[in-house]
Order: C-alpha cells, then structure tokens, then sequence
C-alpha cells in the first residue's frame, strides 16, 4: 500500500472516502520499508468537498488536463511506479477552505491529529525515516504537531512558501522532535504578496514578527529561495536542475515549477547527497529583499548612438 489518504476532521482521524478505522490501516502499512513521507495541502482545499479535495487534486496521481496548475506531487515523488523501495505516502487532508482565520484554527487542530498520527506511525516504524512535505498553510499543521512530537519522530521537513510566522517555526523547532528534525524553507520573492496578506490578517505571535518568506536562522534550517539566479545555479551541485521564475507574483510556482518536486524528492529520498550543512554553505549569506521582485525594472536594451548603427 503505497499510498495513504488520511484526513483530519472534527470527529478525528479519518480514511478518505472509506469507512474503515484509520488505525489498522496505518500500523498496517508501518510494517513495510522504505521511507514515510507525509504530504500536507495548503489554504483552498477541503476533503469533504469533493470538488475541492486535495485528493483529487495535488494529491491525485496524475495531473488533471483541465487543471495543471494541481501538480500530481504523488507522482514527482515516485509513489505508485510499483518499485518495491518506494516507501509509503501518506496524503494529509485537512479542511482548509473558508475565511482564513477559520483555516488557520483548522491548520492547529489538524497539526494535533497529525502528531497522534506519526507518534503512532514512528512506534510501529522506529527504523523508517519519517518526512513532511507542505505547502501554505500546510506549515502551521506541521509545526504544531512538532510541539508534542517525540525525539527522532521526524527526519525532514519541506516547507514552500510557509504561511507561518517566524516566531512559530522557532517554537516548533526548539521541541523535542523539531531539535533533531533539518528544514528545508522554500520562499521565493514571488511569494511576497501572500506573506504581506498573511502578516495583515492572522495576528502575530509575537511583536515585529514575519513570515517565514523572509528566512530562517536555525542550526537545522536552510532557506533556499527559488526565484535567485545563483541559488539555481548552486542547487544543480545537489541534482537540482529547477526552471527559472517567471512571474512576478505566484504562489504556487515553488512545486509548479519544472524541476522543482524533483529537487525535493531528492531532499527527502536521499538526504546522504543532499547534507543539510552543504546546503547552508551554498545559499547566499543575504536573501534578496521584500519586494525586490514585484518593483523590479524589466531590462530594456539602450538604443545605439546612429554612428555606431551605420557602422555596423
């Protein structure tokens, strides 16, 4: 069973779409090899809302033709090739639609079901690594489930574009299971626009805060932002050969961008080739700054002087 669609809901843990207590399921399909790598939606997205399930969305197996902009992440990881080492995916549902406080108290109490979840997943698997990939919102659920967490009960974590605060990764990280877990802190000054909404609608946790966009400095946390020319340029060191940014303003382009899901299957199915402390030492000491990207001027070629036109 290489896929698992578990969602967080009020009356707890649930299967999608299926009846059967999600307990069994999980320790089942504990007993196989390979690494567990738990994926987690951002803001829009509701699994009981067909239409608008992760499910069949960024979590279907293949990308729908009318929707390409739902990249099937199942499938850049390398879930359902039949390859008997793939691991396991479980695909985390939570009820994300609604105004944004409501789904940013919903991205609490689901980080709650989902430290229940791995605490359970991590004593029927103690071998198995047991990493998290999120998008948005998506980063508040895990965060909040690292409070509770055990030690060792998370290898890797892949945030892009977080919706959290700075202050509230720190907490997180500073937890028993967040001081031995290495993030990755995927921003892009595409994102900028989302975290100024962000920073004006949910209340910070603490005065001056900011969103995680704007960088993390931890001893296990590494900011790479995907819209530098020379952060690309150093991630082909680590098998990472990522599109270039486009847009000005996106935030999404941090898994639909060519190459990007399969840098980040790279990160998380191979973390020997991709070492946290190599990472930190290629990444510029100064991100670019807030804005930088939305009001900077498009290069316009100067005119040559009528002389050197003839001339040529």
């Amino acid at each position: 069973m290489p896929i698992l669609r578990v969602n967080a809901g009020p009356e707890g843990l649930c299967l999608d779409r299926s009846p059967a207590a999600p307990s069994s399921a999980l320790r089942s399909a504990a007993r196989g090899t390979g690494p567990i790598i738990i994926l987690i939606h951002g803001f829009k997205y509701d699994p009981t809302c067909l239409r608008h399930s992760p499910h069949t969305r960024i979590f279907a197996q293949r990308t729908h033709p009318d929707k390409p902009g739902d990249v099937a992440w199942l499938r850049h990881l390398g879930f359902g090739t039949g390859d008997p080492g793939e691991g396991l995916a479980i695909a985390f549902g939570w009820r994300a639609r609604g105004n944004i406080w409501a789904a940013h108290a919903s991205a609490r109490a689901a980080g709650r079901q989902l430290a229940d979840m791995v605490a359970d997943l991590h004593r029927h698997a103690p071998t198995r690594p047991i990493h998290v990939m999120t998008h948005s919102m998506g980063s508040e659920v895990i965060f909040e489930a690292l409070r509770t967490l055990p030690a060792h009960s998370i290898q890797r974590i892949v945030t892009i574009t977080g919706a959290s605060y700075i202050s509230s990764a720190v907490t997180a990280l500073q937890s028993g299971a967040g001081r031995l877990a290495e993030l990755i802190n995927i921003t892009s000054r595409e994102n900028d626009l989302f975290d100024f909404i962000y920073e004006r609608l949910i209340a910070p946790p603490a005065p001056l805060d900011r969103a995680i966009g704007g960088g993390l400095d931890l001893p296990n946390t590494v900011t790479i932002q995907l819209d530098c020319a020379h952060t690309l340029a150093q991630l082909t060191c680590f098998g990472g050969h990522v599109a270039p940014a486009k847009a000005r303003v996106c935030h999404w382009s941090g898994y639909t961008r060519p190459g990007a899901l399969r840098f980040y299957t790279h990160c998380l199915r191979a973390p020997g080739a991709t070492p946290l402390a190599a990472l930190q030492a290629a990444m510029p000491s100064v991100p670019a700054p807030r804005w930088s990207r939305l009001f900077a001027q498009p290069y316009t070629p100067k005119p040559l002087p009528v002389a050197q036109k003839h001339a040529s």
